[in-house]
């Protein structure tokens, strides 16, 4: 059942999000809520890197390079559609990594750079907030937000 619970949890996530997300376009990558916030492209970008990262502390290697977390928009130009790549990979090695997980698993440890040390579902309830999170700041974006 434990099992269920997070696919469930990992699809409701998906379903939520994707209504923002799948509203980014290279058309509205650039707008911005205000000069000091990031732009959608960015935050986009942004969600695809840290999935897709944090995977690592749960032991799925990546060859995904970090280029925003920790860094400041500088009016970088991200490709809209590897960014939405990125987002779908990282879908679905937090599927593949509930599917192929034992129940046990989730309370180990892991030791991150941000948090010191967590449980493994801990770091996996992150990834799904901080999602969750940027998801809602590129709704507001596309709602509010100007070049």
């Amino acid at each position: 059942m434990q099992k269920d619970v997070l696919l469930e949890l990992l699809l409701q996530n998906q379903f939520t999000s994707h209504f923002s997300l799948d509203r980014v376009s290279e058309e509205n990558a650039s707008l911005r809520l205000n000069e000091t916030t990031a732009s959608i492209g960015f935050i986009y970008r942004h969600i695809g890197e840290t999935i897709n990262l944090f995977s690592q502390f749960l032991g799925i290697p990546t060859d995904v390079i970090n280029t925003t977390i920790g860094k400041t928009d500088n009016s970088q130009v991200f490709d809209v559609e590897y960014s939405r790549q990125l987002i779908s990979r990282g879908y679905r090695v937090l599927k593949e990594l509930v599917e192929n997980s034992a129940d046990e698993d989730w309370l180990k440890p892991v030791d991150t750079p941000f948090f010191g040390t967590v449980t493994r579902i801990r770091l996996f309830a992150h990834a799904l907030f901080h999602t969750s999170n940027h998801a809602g700041q590129i709704s507001l974006t596309l709602a509010r937000g100007s070049k």
